[in-house]
């Protein structure tokens, strides 16, 4: 079973920045949508089509945070700036074969990487 790994997660002050890293699998084959959601519910916050040709965010994190993908094509990134304590939650990050915001549609997820930040 394939899994994706998180990183970058921590503790920041409101204000501060974080940079979400996903290590892809090698063969992205069949999926052509990367993700973040966060918390139990998975909730999303940004998705992009594995080209990179479109991109979407959640209305709260619009302006703040910025999904990429490195030129290599191995690593989803999530750059997370003017943090908010409202943002705590545990980032996942996900691949699908369809688009949009619904978590039902990503089949591969990662364990998570905690985000908290203080006021």
């Amino acid at each position: 079973q394939v899994q994706l790994v998180e990183s970058g997660g921590g503790s920041v002050q409101a204000g501060g920045s974080l940079r979400l890293s996903c290590a892809l699998p090698g063969n992205t084959f069949g999926w052509n949508w990367m993700a973040w959601f966060r918390g139990e519910e998975r909730i999303h916050v940004a998705g992009m089509s594995l080209g990179g040709e479109v991109t979407e965010y959640s209305d709260s994190v619009k302006g703040r945070f910025t999904i990429s993908r490195d030129s290599g094509k191995t690593t989803l990134y999530l750059q997370m700036n003017k943090l908010r304590p409202e943002d705590t939650d545990l980032y996942y990050c996900a691949l699908g074969s369809v688009g949009g915001t619904d978590p039902r549609f990503f089949n591969i997820w990662g364990q998570g990487t905690q985000v908290t930040v203080s006021s």
